[in-house]
């Protein structure tokens, strides 16, 4: 499953630059596929939905950070565990129950964002 940020997030920022699929946002802050990752142009993502890469999205959350959860793998194929957790001084990074997917899915999620 992707990761969620609570609302107890005190918006610190530790968890932005830990996340290996820059998948992770500023509130308010809109967002693209492209960010992080080795897509580009015009996509179709791994549930076959079209997408341009390069589309500026709308912000997921306008109060905290948040996790685009089809870039979260939950640090699959990088980390041992989910780096955002691991740095979050509030333990706001939690899992996602309305994102839950299976390993194999978030390592097919991870080749697809990185072009493997």
């Amino acid at each position: 499953m992707a990761i969620i940020i609570t609302d107890e997030c005190i918006n610190c920022g530790a968890c932005e630059p830990e996340c290996p699929n820059n998948a992770i946002y500023e509130a308010a802050v809109d967002w693209k596929y492209s960010e992080g990752t080795s897509l580009s142009g015009s996509i179709v993502n791994i549930d076959g939905i079209e997408y341009d890469a390069d589309g500026v999205q709308d912000p997921v959350s306008d109060e905290v950070y948040y996790i685009v959860p089809d870039k979260c793998t939950e640090c699959k194929g990088f980390h041992e565990e989910p780096q955002c957790a691991a740095v979050c001084p509030v333990d706001c990074c939690v899992p996602d129950d309305a994102h839950v997917e299976s390993e194999e899915r978030l390592l097919s999620k991870k080749a697809f964002l990185h072009a493997e």
